[in-house]
């Protein structure tokens, strides 16, 4: 660890008497703002041995801020540290306080004396391993009152785009891990069974040695594999090379798969004969595919060995030597090409670079309550954003990591979840509502924290979940230019509210969020919705080869989401709907999010039964079309009460425009298919 102390925008410190604020993480930081700033009183909540610059207390108490303010007016800095680990707002009545001891407001963050927020107190927390960013204090702009906690996400976004420079690239956390404990799980599924860190290590050695003529000159490489072991060794193989992985989506068919492999300017896909064939893939025609059964064949005994001896003894830059790498992996480098799910248009690549995987990992460990043991139910496929997050997250946490090739099998997830005792679960509604129907509360007794994400959910099946299964799901957000994770409910921590039902959660640290009007870009008045956009260090820049729509979304680092948001006071996020789900009817902005809730709860569904969406209309412009399954009541009757729930009347579809089908859209990823809704509708609507 590197505790040479280094500060940061130094030269926004007032020269004279001011008010520091910032988040307290660690029993040393009161020692460390005294070696980073001069002539500096600390206040620091709780009990702890005060000394020359450091007062014990709450600033709530009379004495305490007096002596405060005495100190002020001896012409000292005050510096205020505030237990804040998941609410930057939840001590508002500390920073009120603060705020009124009539010197200027300036923000502080530390980063690098902490890996995670402490468990129990700041008496103990964990030392960052190698490769953490060096202990620093960063400055922010001295600010008016109201406007600190917007001044405090500025800085904070700021400083973790400033990590770069001390940053490892992925493959460094990881290799360190893996060896970190050898014998510990790193890895299962059903056909491998568990594989033990340094198994999975060497596994991925051996492949990256056999595949490095097959590759050869290839930055890029296709992958076409399912969440499994292999799946998992064969992407870590590419990554200890430094190359570029690109997981095809098989969901998509031949021709998508084609359309990817030709934007990403792939020349090979690794692919496995076994998975193609039982699920009936068509492979892409336009690249070389090469089968990992192949492969295997040609790793020797001798070359295991060798593998295993080079796994467990050479340095780190030898061993990416060995195991093929053309060169060693910068920040800035593309550790992957993700490609956009296609709901509503043709999909679009994204890179995303080390820095932007390793600081999104970063940002989810920092609020999420990890432990030492989690293992991770990993089904989501690796070409999906967050099934990506999830394979590298688990290997550079040092997590377990149980596969599923195949998230609609309930029975597969019930039975490997608890055979394998898997801790953390992050599925969309749409599954967990399918494991809810079949799933055993005793098959999920070792889940402790469950994430949804990539579309809505519906607080009736949350509420129905936490009966059934005793543990709340966390909803959280994201999206695959964000990689992905922008926000996410969190249990509550040490008074601190960490969750709100219908909300996605308060941004993670280092994303910095504004809330425009969508056609004047200005703010909106704070509670209203609008459009929301981010900012930090997870934000890609740019689209693959498509500046054209790189411009539409990305100005100044600022990523416009497409969705329609409101904040709380308190700091969450509220998504209303996403600006590409809604109908211009009679000039008016139609929410189908809105309707959709409407529908639910007229039925008092606890699961998704209507997906809403639009088709043209010579008259309005366009008209809503609602496609539907298992609904328990009689449509005319769905009609009626929809007209007494108070929606406008323009909000309401006509009974005509109702279709029922078999199974709504749904995308592999388990994300509503918007183009196939309104494919679907205007097949059926125009040929009624």
């Amino acid at each position: 660890m590197k505790f040479s102390p280094r500060i940061q925008w130094e030269g926004r410190l007032p020269e004279g008497p001011c008010v520091l604020i910032g988040e307290r993480f660690s029993f040393v930081d009161h020692e460390l703002v005294a070696a980073f700033i001069p002539n500096c009183v600390t206040l620091v909540p709780g009990k702890i041995s005060a000394g020359a610059n450091v007062v014990a207390g709450d600033i709530s108490d009379a004495k305490v801020s007096a002596l405060l303010m005495q100190k002020l007016a001896e012409g000292k800095r005050v510096c205020i540290l505030i237990d804040a680990h998941l609410d930057k707002r939840g001590d508002s009545p500390v920073i009120e306080a603060a705020l009124k001891l009539g010197a200027p407001v300036v923000p502080i963050y530390f980063d690098g004396p902490w890996s995670n927020r402490y468990k129990d107190g700041p008496s103990k927390y964990e030392l960052p391993r190698s490769g953490y960013p060096a202990v620093s204090l960063s400055i922010g702009k001295p600010t008016e009152p109201e406007n600190f906690h917007n001044a405090l996400q500025e800085l904070e976004s700021e400083v973790w785009r400033e990590r770069k420079r001390d940053l490892q690239p992925l493959s460094y956390g990881i290799v360190s891990y893996l060896r970190a404990e050898p014998q510990a799980m790193a890895m299962a599924d059903a056909i491998r069974g568990l594989i033990t860190r340094i198994k999975a290590l060497t596994g991925a050695v051996a492949i990256g040695r056999a595949m490095k003529r097959h590759w050869s000159d290839q930055q890029r490489v296709g992958l076409l594999l399912p969440p499994s072991v292999v799946g998992a060794l064969a992407n870590m193989a590419a990554m200890l090379q430094g190359r570029t992985v690109v997981n095809l989506n098989y969901t998509t068919g031949r021709e998508g798969m084609e359309i990817a492999a030709r934007q990403a300017e792939l020349k090979t896909v690794l692919a496995s004969k076994q998975f193609i064939r039982k699920g009936k893939i068509e492979v892409p025609e336009n690249v070389e595919i090469i089968y990992l059964e192949d492969v295997a064949r040609t790793i020797s005994g001798f070359a295991k060995l060798k593998a295993l001896l080079a796994a467990k003894f050479l340095p780190y830059k030898r061993l990416l030597k060995f195991a093929g790498a053309r060169h060693e992996a910068g920040m800035d480098d593309d550790h992957a090409i993700i490609f956009s799910s296609g709901s509503t248009g043709e999909p679009k690549g994204i890179p995303v670079t080390h820095f932007n995987i390793v600081s999104n990992i970063e940002q989810a460990a920092r609020v999420l309550d990890l432990e030492p043991n989690d293992r991770l139910l990993h089904m989501l496929p690796f070409f999906h954003t967050f099934g990506n997050l999830l394979l590298w997250a688990g290997l550079y946490w040092g997590k377990g990591l149980v596969f599923l090739p195949n998230p609609l099998d309930v029975d597969a997830v019930g039975k490997m979840t608890q055979e394998y005792k898997a801790t953390i679960l992050v599925a969309t509604p749409t599954f967990l509502q399918m494991y809810a129907r079949k799933c055993t509360p005793e098959q999920f007794k070792s889940l402790r924290i469950i994430v949804a994400g990539a579309e809505k959910l519906p607080q009736p099946f949350a509420a129905k979940w936490l009966e059934k299964f005793g543990v709340p799901i966390s909803e959280g957000y994201g999206c695959t230019e964000c990689s992905p994770v922008i926000a996410v409910n969190v249990p509550d921590y040490k008074g601190q509210r960490g969750s709100l039902g219908g909300a996605v959660g308060r941004p993670v640290p280092g994303v910095q969020v504004r809330i425009v009007d969508p056609d004047t870009r200005e703010p909106v008045t704070p509670g209203e919705p609008g459009l929301l956009l981010v900012k930090g260090p997870n934000v890609m820049r740019g689209y693959l080869n498509q500046p054209e729509k790189t411009a539409e979304v990305l100005d100044d680092g600022w990523y416009t989401t497409g969705d329609i948001v409101k904040q709380d006071p308190d700091g969450f996020l509220i998504i209303t709907d996403r600006l590409s789900r809604f109908s211009k009817i009679g000039g008016e902005m139609v929410p189908h999010g809105k309707v959709e809730e409407a529908l639910h709860t007229v039925i008092n569904a606890t699961e998704q039964v209507f997906a809403v969406t639009s088709v043209r209309d010579d008259k309005k412009g366009e008209r809503l079309a609602v496609l539907y399954c298992q609904c328990t009541q009689e449509i005319d009757v769905v009609c009626k009460e929809l007209q007494s729930t108070g929606l406008p009347n323009i909000f309401i579809p006509k009974l005509r425009d109702f279709i029922a089908v078999e199974a709504l859209p749904v995308l592999g990823t388990g994300k509503m298919d918007l183009r196939a809704m309104k494919q679907i509708a205007q097949d059926r609507l125009s040929s009624a």
